[in-house]
C-alpha cells in the first residue's frame, strides 16, 4: 500500500501480495480415504486460523467438513482411479478442488425430500457461494468456495 501526504509518497510495507494458504493430498481409494481427507481438511482449517488468523467458527468448519466429504465421496464412487484434493483459503474463504478421472459430469437432483441418497451437490449447492464443474484432460475438476464466518 502507498500512502499520499502533500504529493509525498510514503511506502507502508503492505505492498507485497500475501499468498493464500494452499494444501494438496492424493487418495488412491482405498478404505479410509474418505475420513482421511475430513482429517486433512480439518488440520488445513486449524493451520488457516493459525496463520491467517481465519475466525472460522464451528459451523463453518462442520459445513466445509461435509463439503469436503460430500465431494471426495462422489470422486470415490465414480471414479475409476486416484483422486486429489486441493484447498485454498485466507481469511474469509476457502475454495475446496477435487480431481477425478470420470470425465462424467456430476448431476444435481431436483429436489425431494422423499429420495433415498443422490442428495450430495444438493448439500453442496446449499453450503458453498461458488460452485464450478469442468472436464480436465485426466477427468473433471468440481470447484467449491466457501465463505468464512466465525459462527
Amino acid at each position: 500500500m502507498i500512502e499520499h501526504l502533500d504529493g509525498a509518497v510514503i511506502r507502508t510495507g503492505f505492498d507485497v501480495p500475501v499468498e493464500p494458504l494452499w494444501r494438496a493430498a492424493h487418495y488412491t481409494g482405498a478404505p479410509g480415504c474418505i475420513a482421511e481427507a475430513r482429517a486433512f481438511a480439518a488440520n488445513f482449517l486449524e493451520q488457516l486460523r493459525t496463520e491467517w488468523c481465519a475466525d472460522v467458527g464451528r459451523r463453518t468448519e462442520d459445513e466445509l467438513l461435509l463439503v469436503v466429504s460430500e465431494l471426495v465421496t462422489n470422486a470415490d464412487r465414480h471414479s475409476d482411479g486416484p483422486y486429489i484434493l486441493e484447498l485454498e483459503g485466507t481469511d474469509t474463504s476457502v475454495t475446496v478442488v477435487v480431481y477425478d478421472s470420470s470425465a462424467a459430469l456430476p448431476r444435481r437432483f431436483p429436489r425431494d425430500p422423499q429420495r433415498i441418497g443422490r442428495h450430495g451437490l444438493e448439500i453442496v449447492h446449499a453450503l458453498a457461494t461458488e460452485i464450478a464443474v469442468e472436464r480436465v484432460p485426466v477427468g473433471k475438476r468440481v470447484r467449491v468456495v466457501m465463505g468464512l464466518r466465525g459462527e
